[in-house]
């Protein structure tokens, strides 16, 4: 009876804490410690009659030339532009095959303000526009691929047809989900290189990700797509102290107005500033499907409550004639109340048990499904306590109805 009350209880658990872990992971903050100071921009560069997204709101990247003007201005601590492209890395080593390299182009500034963590090296420092350096950061996996996990910092790597001096390796990097791009998915992998954004423009290379155009006749030249009003690039920027962002949307007014004198921007201004937060609950992270599998879940829960209530009414009747015989000898409520309620919480423990069990399995088991999720799909220490005390709070709850009606019954009857 025992385990059977105790099962009934793990399953409820398991069930709940299982879509409870991806709602938990899936909107957890990937900067805590300063998203309320990292905003995402966006500027309203389109064609005055439509809209980049309906009904009327501005394209969620920029284009080119404002990602140059914005980051080169240094208006706030870090600032840093950044787009997916891809090119052939030819290793020098024979032995190892040439592969195709999925590259972030970016700014330097991009690895301190999403605070990426570096295994050899660092980062270069954001160049001038007139200026550039082929140098690369190579991600773990990569460095492990071509040069064998050894610090490979200061060697040469070949790559879309030159030579890249490597000045840094990351470490494990795996922000979950990929807020700073989700254009190829919120969960996808990180990058296999990083090259300084101005190499991208040098060696014309593909521009992945979003790429959106509202201008038909803009040519067939890649420079003519950089001149143009196309967007491809996120801008990302990261203020001091968050009292720090009314100064910075000043400064996105009178950049708006300075380029609406120039024959740009013909809308009426609209400069978005998101948070990292209000990020990613724009781009909607969560997805409603699993918040009902969460709420159905919840319903599940309480049904297996309620079966674990008569489990335990039928089991504490059971028992009647002993504690009527307890109480004829002389313990009071109080004591049997205690007896029954340490009782509860054993079951509660090991139903946690088992619904920790449970929810290992069916966490796991969604990684095979969706191996997208493999790479965030954790069940750390916050929720293995919630696991515990949801379980106990449950039995406790399940219980008491059955312990007060044994509690109050009297023993005259049964001692006869």
């Amino acid at each position: 009876m025992s385990v059977l009350i105790a099962s009934t209880i793990g399953l409820g658990i398991a069930a709940t804490m299982i879509s409870y872990s991806l709602i938990y992971l899936m909107s957890k903050d990937p900067l805590p410690l300063k998203s309320e100071r990292v905003y995402h921009i966006q500027l309203d560069n389109w064609n005055l009659n439509t809209a980049a997204i309906l009904p009327d709101l501005p394209p969620e990247e920029v284009s080119w030339r404002d990602a140059l003007n914005i980051v080169h201005a240094k208006k706030a601590k870090f600032q840093a532009a950044h787009a997916i492209t891809w090119g052939m890395v030819t290793p020098a080593d024979n032995n190892i095959p040439p592969f195709l390299g999925i590259i972030r182009a970016t700014h330097g500034e991009f690895f301190p303000m999403f605070d990426v963590p570096f295994l050899f090296g660092q980062a270069w420092q954001n160049y001038p526009r007139d200026r550039v350096e082929n140098v690369t950061v190579l991600s773990k996996s990569t460095n492990q691929r071509i040069f064998g996990g050894a610090n490979s910092v200061g060697q040469t790597l070949p790559m879309l047809g030159q030579l890249f001096t490597v000045i840094g390796v990351l470490d494990d990097w795996h922000p979950s989900p990929k807020f700073f791009d989700m254009s190829l998915g919120k969960f996808y992998p990180p990058e296999d290189l990083y090259v300084p954004l101005q190499i991208k423009a040098n060696l014309e290379l593909p521009h992945g990700g979003n790429s959106n155009c509202w201008q038909t006749n803009i040519g067939d030249s890649y420079q003519a797509f950089l001149n143009s009003e196309c967007v491809n690039f996120n801008l990302w920027i990261e203020l001091s102290k968050q009292q720090d962002k009314m100064q910075f949307e000043n400064y996105l007014e009178d950049y708006v107005q300075q380029q609406r004198a120039l024959g740009r921007f013909p809308k009426t201004t609209q400069n978005i500033m998101l948070d990292v937060t209000q990020w990613l609950a724009h781009k909607g992270v969560v997805s409603s499907d699993i918040h009902v599998f969460f709420y159905l879940s919840l319903f599940f829960l309480l049904v297996c409550l309620f079966n674990a209530a008569s489990l335990l009414s039928t089991k504490f009747t059971a028992m009647t004639a002993q504690i009527a015989l307890r109480r004829a000898l002389g313990a009071n409520r109080q004591a049997i109340f205690s007896q029954c309620l340490i009782e509860t919480i054993m079951l509660g423990c090991l139903g946690a048990l088992i619904g920790f069990t449970l929810c290992v399995l069916g966490l796991n088991g969604i990684k095979i499904l969706y191996p997208e999720f493999s790479a965030f799909i954790t069940l750390d220490m916050t929720l293995l306590f919630m696991t515990i005390g949801i379980s106990i709070l449950s039995s406790v709850l399940a219980g008491l109805v059955p312990t007060i009606n044994v509690c109050v019954l009297a023993p005259a009857s049964y001692l006869k």
